[in-house]
């Protein structure tokens, strides 16, 4: 059976940073022969990567995909655009592009600009999920239980839709690639949701479940007043919390983490130890020259740092970094991964493992 041929790829971004995205996009797809151009609007809060020529939407995303780019919350391939959808009924123009596509779908997945303006649009897509669920059903279009992919839906203004298949592994779980967590109230600071992100996003489940062991030994360079702290002594860690400023009384008395007023830049561990995470305000070449220090003389085996962007060229200053980690652990055998998170702001959040210390 023929695959419903894509157009294009919708991505979407944290709003204001779609000159980012679209750089990226373009150039990924350079590296993946693929042929196409981004088109972003300031402030939209998505990008749009249109290829030359049409190609199996499965294949796009394969290449394409959202964990892998840096900048995107979500990604995935667009088969049609209904640019006037009706004020009365908006259903039967879905149901007919999809059926026009010849693709069934296990389920359907509402989304819109993280904006002000796009944020508007939640109620409308809550009321219009069962008639459009029936709709497909009718059809012959919606198989809950098969393997088919998920029909994605983009709604950038109320007055038309982009529509897109999605595969469940490649598409993120979550609606406009927002991390739905509910800030603890026993926790130190809300920099916390930003590690419990990370460790969601940046880790697969058996990672975490391998690698995020109870009696563990973690660093938490640059930790006042703890929230990052927190997060792994909730996981079993045992935490060095490294700072020269107070920590969160409460959270030091629990036994999971010790304090040591020192600078983060300097201190080093007297072994190996599990987890490195820094979070520390710093120049984010400073900070991806450290994070390679301590992977390259095997001073951790895993780490979870920010990078803070400066406003301007931020995307340029980002490969920087990479540049560096890259060139400080030519010839052995690391991961890294790099991400824009929700809960993340001017930054980006990295992953660095080394594979010969798991």
């Amino acid at each position: 059976m023929t695959l419903p041929a894509a157009s294009a790829l919708l991505v979407q971004c944290r709003p204001g940073f779609e000159k980012e995205a679209a750089a990226e996009l373009d150039e990924r797809a350079v590296l993946a022969s693929i042929s196409g151009h981004s088109r972003a609007s300031e402030r939209d809060g998505y990008v749009m990567f249109h290829l030359d020529e049409p190609m199996p939407w499965s294949e796009l995303q394969a290449a394409l995909n959202w964990r892998d780019l840096v900048f995107a919350r979500q990604a995935w391939p667009v088969i049609a655009h209904i640019a006037a959808l009706p004020d009365r009924d908006r259903v039967t123009p879905i149901v007919e592009a999809l059926g026009a596509a010849r693709a069934r779908v296990s389920g359907v997945m509402f989304e819109y600009p993280d904006t002000n303006d796009g944020k508007s649009r939640s109620g409308f897509c809550k009321r219009f999920a069962g008639p459009l669920d029936n709709g497909l059903a009718e059809a012959g279009l919606l198989r809950p239980t098969g393997r088919d992919p998920q029909l994605q839906l983009f709604f950038p203004d109320a007055s038309q839709v982009w529509i897109g298949l999605g595969s469940p592994r490649l598409t993120n779980p979550w609606p406009q690639g927002i991390a739905r967590l509910r800030m603890p109230s026993e926790a130190p600071s809300r920099s916390t949701l930003k590690l419990a992100e990370a460790l969601m996003c940046l880790l697969d489940e058996t990672e975490r479940e391998r690698w995020l062991r109870p009696q563990g030994k973690a660093v938490d360079l640059g930790a006042a007043p703890g929230g990052w702290s927190w997060q792994l002594a909730q996981r079993g860690l045992y935490v060095t919390a490294i700072d020269n400023g107070p920590m969160d009384p409460r959270l030091l008395a629990g036994g999971m983490v010790t304090h040591v007023r020192a600078d983060g830049f300097t201190w080093r561990p007297p072994r190996t130890i599990d987890w490195l995470v820094c979070d520390m305000v710093e120049q984010p070449t400073r900070i991806a020259t450290l994070m390679a220090d301590w992977s390259l003389h095997k001073r951790c085996r895993h780490a979870i740092f920010n990078l803070k962007l400066p406003m301007k060229q931020r995307y340029r200053a980002l490969m920087q970094c990479q540049d560096i980690i890259e060139q400080k652990l030519d010839g052995i055998p690391y991961t890294l991964r790099l991400k824009q998170l929700y809960h993340d702001r001017e930054e980006v959040t990295g992953y660095l493992g080394r594979a010969d210390l798991r």
